[in-house]
């Protein structure tokens, strides 16, 4: 098997716009996709790179995807990493492609000075979920994820900008 990683390049925005599809569509989340492929372009390729994409490839051509960016521990005083998505095309799977993808991922992290690479998993996801932890990943349970979108978000900001703090 011939497997390859690099890292994706503002050519490559077609595929990483389908890819992301791809993913939500095997989540069953195709309808919380709101993503417009010019906005995605200037986070992941514009003056500020929000995120970065690594390309997986099987003899030649594309079947998989990694997106991280950095986020910061204060109990570790350093940086970490944060894998926003894997994804491997499902006829893919079982190749060594999301493995070598992972292992791309930790590879930045340590050579970065990272003192952790996390992300989430959706607890029905067994496949997964078994996958990560051969590698050693362990499930945090004490931890639950918290989110405020669109309307929340601009609501609790508004306050912010009446109360002047």
């Amino acid at each position: 098997m011939s497997i390859a990683i690099r890292q994706a390049t503002r050519a490559d925005m077609p595929l990483i716009a389908s890819l992301i599809r791809a993913l939500a569509e095997y989540e069953g989340l195709s309808h919380a996709v709101r993503m417009e492929d010019g906005k995605l372009e200037r986070h992941l390729f514009g003056e500020r790179r929000h995120a970065e994409v690594l390309i997986g490839e099987c003899h030649g051509a594309p079947r998989g995807f990694a997106l991280f960016f950095h986020n910061f521990s204060t109990f570790e005083g350093r940086p970490g990493l944060w894998l926003e998505d894997l994804f491997v095309m499902p006829e893919w799977r079982r190749s060594g492609l999301g493995r070598a993808l992972l292992s791309e991922v930790a590879r930045i992290a340590v050579e970065r000075g990272c003192g952790r690479l996390e992300w989430s998993v959706l607890d029905w996801n067994m496949m997964a979920i078994n996958f990560y932890r051969s590698l050693g990943a362990r499930a945090l349970t004490d931890w639950t994820t918290m989110r405020l979108d669109a309307d929340a978000l601009a609501r609790l900001g508004a306050e912010t900008a009446v109360s002047g703090a």
